[in-house]
Formats: structure tokens, sequence, C-alpha cells
């Protein structure tokens, strides 16, 4: 991973600004952006001391197409507001994860992704699950999307609040999460039981299955129960980001109901 990267997008690098301040090397406006949300992060850099450079769009893409590391040359979608920064590496892992549950308060909501492999799709995850206040997202270290500009972009600023943890092993995992009393709920299309009739009320991990493949075999077989998100339509299943919002905010209002 490089040592610096650019970080892209209002709420990215307002949330950065917000965060991690010191990271920040560079920062540039596109000139041709005037607007109250773009004013918020000119702002927040005068408050925090730092420096504004204001350019045109041509520029501003040119300069990002010709550093950005990984992006395939590709101009990426952002808004007027981009951001050089020192990278930190915000992954965290199987130790921290331990300590994150040992001084939990509440019953654990976790979200667990299996082999999510495109960006998109982590960052909308990330996003959501900063929404519904889980406490963690799981993901295996090997064959799933790795924190990067696109992750962070699509997050519009969860990317730097959500507890991502990687594993090296996900079944071991969901098995030291089993033996805390935690509850791993895995999402298939052909389970009969359906999300609305799980109880989310305690401490619960819910799994999230590959871009069309679904859950591996060892993954599903270390779930205690499998539910289904009812379909009404014609379309046999939702994106996985979708899909995980609708779990966690049933998760939510089961909890908020109970409380």
């Amino acid at each position: 991973m490089s040592a610096r990267e650019w970080i892209v997008g209002i709420h990215s690098v307002a949330e950065l600004l917000r965060s991690h301040p010191e990271d920040v090397l560079e920062l540039v406006l596109q000139q041709e952006r005037t607007d109250q949300r773009t004013d918020e992060v000119r702002a927040l850099a005068q408050e925090l001391g730092i420096k504004i450079q204001v350019m045109p769009k041509a520029a501003l893409e040119k300069k990002l197409q010709g550093e950005s590391k990984g992006a395939g040359k590709r101009v990426p979608v952002h808004q007027g507001v981009a951001a050089l920064c020192q990278y930190r590496d915000t992954v965290k892992d199987e130790a921290f994860l331990t300590k994150l549950l040992d001084r939990l308060d509440h019953p654990a909501l976790i979200l667990v992704l299996d082999e999510v492999t495109d960006p998109h799709n982590l960052g909308a995850c990330l996003r959501t699950a900063d929404a519904a206040g889980a406490d963690a997202v799981i993901v295996p270290k090997d064959n799933s999307a790795t924190m990067n500009m696109t992750v962070r972009k699509v997050a519009s600023g969860a990317a730097e609040k959500v507890n991502l943890v990687a594993v090296t092993n996900l079944a071991r995992t969901l098995a030291s999460l089993q033996e805390r009393g935690i509850w791993i709920s895995g999402t298939a299309g052909e389970a009969d039981h359906s999300l609305y009739k799980a109880d989310f009320t305690g401490p619960v991990a819910i799994v999230m299955g590959s871009e069309g493949k679904g859950l591996r075999r060892l993954t599903r077989e270390h779930c205690d129960y499998l539910i289904s998100i009812p379909m009404a339509g014609v379309v046999s299943s939702l994106n996985v980001s979708v899909a995980a919002g609708v779990c966690l905010f049933e998760a939510v209002r089961q909890r908020q109901k109970k409380s």
C-alpha cells in the first residue's frame, strides 16, 4: 500500500479533516464549485490551519489521475474536493476485536462479510454499518476488498469510524464469537427462516455472502441458523450492501422496540 493516497468527496474529506487532520498533506478544492457544502469543507480546513489549493476542474482531475495509485488512471468522482493524505491503515486485527468485545456494555451487533470483493459494496456496507451502530464489520484477509480510495469514497466518512476487522481464518473467528455467546445468523436466499422471525435483540453477528456465490460451505456450517429476506417481486436477490442494510436495521428496530 502506498504511503499516501487521495481521499475524494465532500463527506469523506470532511470526516478525514475531523478525525485525522494531521494526516492531510494537501487539500484541493475545485474552482468552479461554490456552494454551501464545499464552503463547509473550506471553513473546517481554515479552522484547522490547513492550506487550501483552488484550481480548475481540469487541473484537479489531471492531478488525481497522475498521482493516485491503483485507480487504473481513471479519474474518481471527487465532487470538487480532494485531500492527499498520509496513508493511515485503519483496518483492525483479531487482537483488537477481542478487546472490543471484552469491553462492550451492550449486546454485540456485528456484520460479517464473507469474501465480498467489490470495493463499492464494501464501502456501502461500512456506511450502512455506521448508520446502524454496528460494533464491527469483519472480513477475511484474503479474497476480500481492501481499504482504498473507492471504499472510502463510497463509505462517505464511515471508513474512518467503523471498526473494520480483517481476520486470518473467518471460520475460526465465527467459532470464537459463538464461544462468547454471540449468535451467528447467516443469510441465504433458500433459507426457510424469515429475517422477520429471527431474534436480533441479543448478541448477534449477521453474515452476508459474497457477490454471486453467497456463503462459503465452511462459513455456512459455522452459522447457528440461516435466514432469508422475503422477496415479493421477480428479482431473486438483493445487492449485498442493500441486504446488509435490511438485516442490520431489522436488528435496530427489534432492539429499539425491546428497550
